[in-house]
């Protein structure tokens, strides 16, 4: 069963105050416009698709999302250190309010720099790399676990049980070959 549903009637249903409660559909949904939860999303995949940037008239990309049991969030970027193979790296203003426990990564670029290191850890949404070769460049990758108000009153519980008033009952599972 193929679902569409138009920005009309989405926003119909959405409007009328008589639609409570869960709605579960079976089978492929095609929204052809914007989709808003506000609450929260479970999913056995997913994947963001755009038009191929190479081919957009033929052919489309799909990515898959990163997943975690923490809800985390990841930042990256390609740094070129000063001339005492040093770099700050800045992150957005909401750093540090959206997340906690970062993990650092960071790799060399174009040419080894052994002494690389984390020189100071993030504070004030920034942190520095240091031991580097003057005018290399770094690739580096952080991420934080979220701590804002929503995630800390709906946290992520990696496993639950099933049963009565749960997604699937017990003995059901959601990709139905691995009960069979």
């Amino acid at each position: 069963m193929n679902v569409t549903f138009k920005q009309s009637i989405i926003a119909l249903s959405l409007l009328a105050p008589w639609v409570i409660g869960a709605v579960t559909v079976q089978g492929p949904v095609t929204a052809t416009s914007g989709v808003q939860v506000n609450g929260t999303a479970s999913k056995q995949g997913g994947t963001f698709v755009i038009d191929h940037p190479l081919d957009p008239r033929n052919k489309l990309l799909y990515h898959s999302f990163i997943e975690s049991p923490d809800a985390k969030n990841l930042y990256d970027g390609i740094a070129t250190l000063d001339g005492r193979g040093e770099v700050i790296i800045e992150l957005p203003a909401y750093f540090m309010a959206l997340n906690t426990d970062f993990r650092y990564q960071f790799f060399a670029m174009d040419e080894p720099m052994p002494n690389l290191h984390l020189q100071e850890e993030i504070y004030d949404n920034r942190f520095a790399i240091g031991g580097g070769v003057p005018q290399g460049r770094v690739s580096w990758q952080v991420t934080g676990v979220r701590h804002d108000p929503y995630i800390l009153a709906n946290p992520i519980i990696p496993e639950v049980e099933k049963g009565p008033g749960k997604l699937v009952k017990r003995g059901e599972c959601l990709f139905k070959p691995l009960c069979l």
